[in-house]
């Protein structure tokens, strides 16, 4: 299909009834290619460029290229994503879960986002609304394994099972 979002539509119905785990995990790397499709040079440089720097943890600069990006494309979910990745990796989870936020506005099947929304809403200890997240993130990706697992811990854990 010429149209980018009939195609992740069938992709994501794809992935929802993906038979096993690397079929999935094949599936769900179509779907990010799809989202790195930014339709623009300028932008596709400035996130190689943010790539790069995230690479070499500069964070600093991966942040300049990447408000740039955001600025220039506010509609492209793959910037404020990797902007998340970036507050998430400084722990600035209140900037990570706005960009996050932007993120599932754009995008509300995005996998990435929501399982680092469940990240740090596990690390900050809201694991009932974790919980909740990667229930939604399995409804999207059934077969993603860190989701399952992840799930089955904080299970435990409010079970008061947790060792």
């Amino acid at each position: 299909a010429d149209n980018p979002q009939a195609r992740l539509d069938g992709l994501f119905h794809d992935l929802k009834r993906a038979g096993n785990e690397a079929a999935a995990r094949q599936i769900s790397q179509r779907i990010r290619q799809e989202w790195s499709k930014s339709g623009s040079a300028t932008i596709d440089l400035l996130m190689i460029r943010a790539n790069k720097a995230v690479g070499d943890k500069a964070y600093d600069a991966a942040l300049d290229y990447l408000d740039e990006i955001v600025t220039l494309a506010p509609a492209y979910a793959e910037g404020w994503n990797l902007r998340a990745t970036v507050h998430f990796a400084r722990d600035d989870y209140r900037r990570s879960m706005a960009d996050i936020d932007r993120v599932l506005r754009l995008e509300p099947r995005h996998f990435g986002a929501l399982a680092g929304m469940a990240a740090i809403l596990k690390a900050t200890g809201h694991e009932a609304a974790a919980a909740g997240v990667y229930e939604r993130l399995l409804e999207i990706y059934p077969m993603m394994r860190a989701a399952q697992s992840e799930l089955g811990k904080l299970a435990d854990e409010m079970a008061g099972q947790g060792i």
